[in-house]
């Protein structure tokens, strides 16, 4: 049975990364272009699924929530206030959304929310990430580093680079879901953002290295792993292929394998560990009637449920969007 929460858990984090991650991209890139007919084509390549996607993030929630407490507790004491700045970014992108169309005097005011959010979201959660990896300082089971103790030059490093991951995923999903102006305009972007995502890479390997990071051991003491990094290698060949012979659908499969490869990278240095080197998923997890109970309502129904839902809606709003002059007209 913990296993099984484990696995939702890890599926559940893996899709908010993969789904609400492109979505996010996008809201990003939306700031870099000031052509109304792209920004109106980007909104239009996410309206339809993008509140489906940001459900992921709740689901990991409830998961922490109910099937690791340790962990759920400690994350929210150390994370407390970014946190609450990412909800506010992603609350703020969310009613930009929707708000942008209704006034054309406060557009601007709304476009700027849209990116701003969306850029806030990213780069927090990207900092969470470095400051997990890096180590959170806690002792006896708690988290005793303070209001600022998972801030560190690494983390912010780690923020910026999953920016520019969600925005290449973002760009990546344009390509596929867009045609004309705004299909070229994100080709023309796909290289400079890999560019950029792989000096982010090299410069976090560096810094690994430098200060003598714990997972580094971890990776010598298993091999294996390095099978991951060479899955991500084989994937940013492929994609830069496709991009070069304009496969449309190529490069966003091809990315979204390197943020797999990345997940599993980090999922499998870190295991038995939930909060690396501090708490195993033993130490973490409720007692068995807790993680059983939950498995009859949310794990036989709801999780499956959810599942088919995002099946069904990726499936019913394939293809490309139309031009997107004609867009919420």
């Amino acid at each position: 049975m913990l296993m099984f929460w484990v696995f939702v858990l890890a599926l559940s984090v893996l899709l908010y990364v993969l789904l609400d991650g492109f979505d996010l991209g996008i809201g990003i890139l939306f700031g870099l272009t000031g052509n109304e007919a792209n920004r109106r084509g980007m909104m239009a390549a996410v309206a339809p699924i993008w509140d489906g996607n940001e459900t992921w993030l709740v689901v990991a929630g409830v998961v922490l929530w109910g099937a690791f407490p340790i962990v759920y507790a400690t994350l929210f004491s150390a994370f407390y206030l970014p946190l609450l700045l990412m909800l506010a970014g992603l609350i703020l992108r969310g009613v930009a959304f929707e708000f942008r169309y209704k006034s054309a005097l406060m557009r601007p005011v709304w476009d700027l929310g849209f990116t701003g959010g969306s850029l806030a979201a990213a780069f927090i959660q990207g900092l969470m990430v470095g400051a997990l990896v890096e180590g959170l300082p806690i002792a006896g089971g708690r988290y005793v580093g303070g209001e600022f103790g998972w801030f560190s030059p690494f983390a912010v490093l780690c923020g910026v680079g999953l920016c520019l991951g969600y925005a290449l995923l973002g760009a990546c999903w344009l390509v596929r879901k867009s045609e004309g102006a705004l299909r070229e305009y994100a080709y023309r972007l796909i290289p400079y953002l890999a560019i950029g995502l792989l000096a982010f890479l090299i410069a976090v390997f560096a810094y690994a290295l430098a200060v003598d990071l714990r997972v580094i051991g971890r990776w010598l003491e298993r091999p294996y792993l390095f099978v991951f990094p060479a899955i991500g290698i084989v994937a940013a060949i492929v994609l830069a292929v496709g991009v070069r012979s304009r496969r449309d659908g190529l490069p966003f499969h091809m990315v979204a394998l390197m943020f797999v490869a990345a997940f599993g990278t980090l999922a499998i240095s870190f295991w038995p560990y939930m909060i690396p080197f501090s708490i195993t998923v033993e130490q973490a997890a409720a007692p068995h009637t807790s993680l059983a109970f939950m498995f009859w309502g949310e794990g036989l129904f709801i999780f499956p449920l959810m599942l088919l839902y995002t099946v069904i809606s990726y499936s019913v709003f394939r293809g490309k969007i139309g031009p997107a002059s004609k867009l919420y007209e």
